[in-house]
């Protein structure tokens, strides 16, 4: 493969996780607009807030691995090269990323709706 080509990558997603992959992009599309919408809405960062969305983000990473070795044909144990490495890597960072946001994102909701920080 001489082109990075994003088309390729979505064929292959969506052949590996089916339906689940729309499902995905539309959580994390929505989770985005909601928590810049809390920035937008709170003009600041409660870190409090944020380092239990981190801790909570540690659990999505871990249940990223999990659905990447459910969803493929290898398991960890097959990981032989750097790039095995930096895949499964990657793959815990956005998914702790991913739900880092979401968390941050419902407690700020939930705490703007219930009037308290």
């Amino acid at each position: 493969m001489k082109e990075l080509d994003p088309w390729i990558f979505l064929a292959v997603f969506q052949e590996m996780l089916g339906p689940l992959l729309w499902v995905l992009i539309l959580a994390a599309v929505l989770g985005i607009a909601a928590f810049v919408a809390v920035l937008l809405k709170e003009r600041k960062i409660v870190s409090r807030r944020l380092v239990r969305a981190e801790l909570v983000g540690l659990v999505g990473g871990a249940l990223a691995l999990v659905l990447m070795a459910k969803v493929s044909s290898s398991g960890f144990t097959d990981a032989g090269g750097p790039a095995d490495w930096f895949l499964i890597a990657l793959v815990f960072g956005v998914g702790l990323a991913v739900t880092t946001i979401l968390i941050y994102a419902v407690a700020g909701w939930k705490a703007l709706l219930s009037g308290s920080n």
